[in-house]
């Protein structure tokens, strides 16, 4: 059997169902969007992402999965339309305020899913994805980023399967399958007969920041769920072991940088 011959997106697919990966409700980004809008804008994230983004020869943008807009509220004074697609309506809302704090009056907003019809949404000349492809379905997703961009497409998808320090994981005793990451959708583009191009934006691990013990299991159980007193005795050891390394929250994580150019 040659690669040709494999259905990257059933394997996909697959992965992802073995990793118990489930699409959130829009609720729970209802409810997260004011705090994640007091950490989203001009961070070194915003900064990496769109230096690495060729704007030559384009005017408009969708920004798919859009939040509360870091990425195209960045670009919206060299555009003249930014299109800000999610389907929070909370996370729109914020969206919509951030744009009007900021003069941006060529911005507009949709909410959309990615598992729904995107017949109405504009094609663009470029479309993003940022820190928004953790999808059930990546081949689907790709198809129609990829349909919506009459120049390019630049996106992010996590490197390694896993936001947690795995040696961390390791250290508490927990099993996980990790959730497939990146190197699908290289395979997939390829597929589409697509050349993409790779980078990668390193980030802190989530469970970075905290001053205090009590502090950090309470992050590790929002990214875990519930630990027994066994994974907390050993979380505690791993915490006081390296009180550097706790405060960084164990190793930090990549960010895969991934764009193409589409063929119209």
């Amino acid at each position: 059997m040659t690669i040709n011959a494999i259905d990257f997106g059933q394997l996909y697919r697959d992965h992802m169902a073995a990793a118990g990966g489930r699409e959130k409700p829009p609720s729970a980004w209802d409810a997260r969007a004011a705090e994640m809008n007091k950490t989203a804008g001009a961070s070194l994230y915003t900064h990496e992402f769109t230096r690495r983004m060729n704007l030559d020869g384009c005017e408009t943008l969708l920004d798919m999965g859009c939040g509360t807009g870091a990425i195209g509220l960045a670009l919206a004074p060299q555009l003249k339309q930014v299109v800000g697609v999610d389907y929070s309506a909370g996370m729109l809302e914020v969206f919509t305020e951030n744009a009007r704090t900021a003069g941006a009056q060529n911005v507009g907003a949709i909410q959309c899913a990615w598992e729904d019809d995107w017949a109405d949404l504009p094609v663009c000349d470029l479309v993003v994805a940022s820190r928004s492809t953790t999808v059930m379905d990546i081949a689907d997703a790709l198809q129609k980023l990829d349909s919506k961009a009459r120049r390019r497409v630049y996106l992010t998808n996590l490197v390694g399967g896993s936001f947690i320090d795995p040696g961390l994981l390791e250290a508490i005793g927990r099993k996980t399958c990790l959730i497939p990451d990146y190197i699908y959708i290289l395979n997939i583009l390829h597929q589409m007969g697509r050349h993409p191009r790779l980078d990668y934006i390193e980030a802190r691990g989530r469970l970075a920041g905290t001053k205090s013990f009590e502090d950090f299991l309470a992050k590790v159980v929002v990214s875990l769920g519930e630990l027994t007193d066994l994974e907390q005795a050993r979380l505690s050891d791993w915490y006081y072991a390296d009180l550097d390394r706790a405060e960084r929250g164990g190793e930090g994580f990549k960010w895969a940088f991934v764009s193409w150019e589409t063929q119209r």
